[in-house]
């Protein structure tokens, strides 16, 4: 989960306000050390050098700025980014065209597939050239859909649920003899009658009322039992699966030229514990959350910042929408895409639960 940073520094005046978003934008472009000399000459400060090295100065002691060696200009700190997230910007909206393009491509996947995860963690990757993550929205206890009996030999079948979530999971049942596909999708017919819109709980209570004495009861309540143990270990999962695109724009900046370091940073998103905390941290929130270098507790994501978003219906299924990349990063445009395309989620959401 993420901690925030406290500053070590009050309000700001009008000028150092400037000086130290100019410092920002410059080296989010840059990747290099900003000197005061090109904030005098790209920014039209209107003010000497000497006047902006001052200022430079006491945005260094105020914890805001720092600089890698003496000689060299300055880059922002964790505490320095996040006072320009709070105080400074606000989000820059996606262009018209843009979103239309985006909600039409949404358009074109089938409502809560693996598709609409991935076309998610694709948009938000191309439009801030970072990573995209996304998370199926998780109910706290699932529901059946329908099910499927597939026979596979004389021996096994495969169990096919789908829950109305929109998550499809399987399950393997071994069978005492031969069963043909047609008893087996009899089979199929009558749990769907009796489970189908209800959760784990309410399941085993139905499942239970099966009389075992008539034409293939036992088979039919062997697979009833397994698709219970199958929804509640889908409900015991806080995050089920975690979709990403982008590696390739993260690794193209200079903060992760070593490859190793971005590959740990990517191991910590796979502990579901730590991401199961972010997930019930930006649900409680409601809104878009960044969490910047130190404020992640992994120390693997000490030098990357995470924009997210929740989506869904609270009390019902939460996801979560994002990027990923370096503490250099764009900030006005991630926030505003990571909105945009969590209200476009919550649309779908609304749609799919209606």
């Amino acid at each position: 989960m993420g901690r925030r940073i406290r500053r070590t520094t009050g309000p700001l005046d009008l000028r150092a306000r400037a000086i130290l978003r100019a410092v920002i934008e410059e080296y989010v472009v840059s990747a290099t050390p900003v000197a005061s000399q090109s904030l005098v000459e790209r920014y039209g400060l209107g003010v000497s050098s000497a006047t902006v090295r001052n200022i430079l100065a006491g945005l260094e002691a105020g914890g805001l700025l720092t600089h890698p060696h003496t000689s060299a200009g300055r880059v922002p700190t964790d505490a320095g980014y996040r006072y320009y997230v709070e105080a400074m910007v606000d989000s820059v909206p996606l262009p018209a065209v843009e979103q239309l393009m985006i909600r039409h491509q949404f358009g074109q996947v089938e409502f809560a597939s693996e598709h609409w995860f991935r076309l998610a963690a694709t948009t938000l990757a191309s439009v801030t050239r970072s990573a995209g993550i996304a998370t199926p929205a998780k109910p706290r206890a699932a529901h059946v859909r329908r099910l499927d009996i597939v026979a596979i030999n004389d021996r096994l079948a495969s169990v096919i649920l789908v829950l109305r979530e929109g998550a499809i999971k399987q399950a393997l049942i071994g069978l005492d003899g031969p069963v043909d596909q047609d008893a087996l999708s009899a089979v199929a017919g009558r749990l769907n009658e009796r489970i189908a819109g209800l959760t784990a709980s309410a399941a085993a209570a139905a499942i239970a009322g099966i009389d075992e004495a008539a034409p293939d009861g036992e088979l039919a309540r062997r697979i009833g039992e397994r698709v219970v143990r199958t929804l509640r270990e889908y409900d015991a999962a806080v995050v089920e699966d975690v979709f990403s695109d982008g590696l390739l724009n993260v690794m193209a900046a200079p903060e992760f030229a070593d490859s190793d370091k971005l590959r740990r940073v990517f191991s910590a998103l796979e502990n579901r514990a730590y991401l199961g905390e972010l997930l019930g941290s930006v649900a409680g929130a409601g809104r878009v959350q960044v969490f910047i270098g130190h404020e992640n507790e992994p120390i693997e994501m000490r030098e990357i910042s995470l924009v997210l978003a929740p989506y869904g219906r609270p009390g019902r299924a939460i996801g979560v929408v994002g990027v990923l990349g370096p503490t250099r990063m764009s900030y006005p445009q991630a926030i505003g895409t990571v909105r945009f395309v969590s209200g476009l989620m919550n649309e779908l959401v609304d749609h799919l639960y209606a």
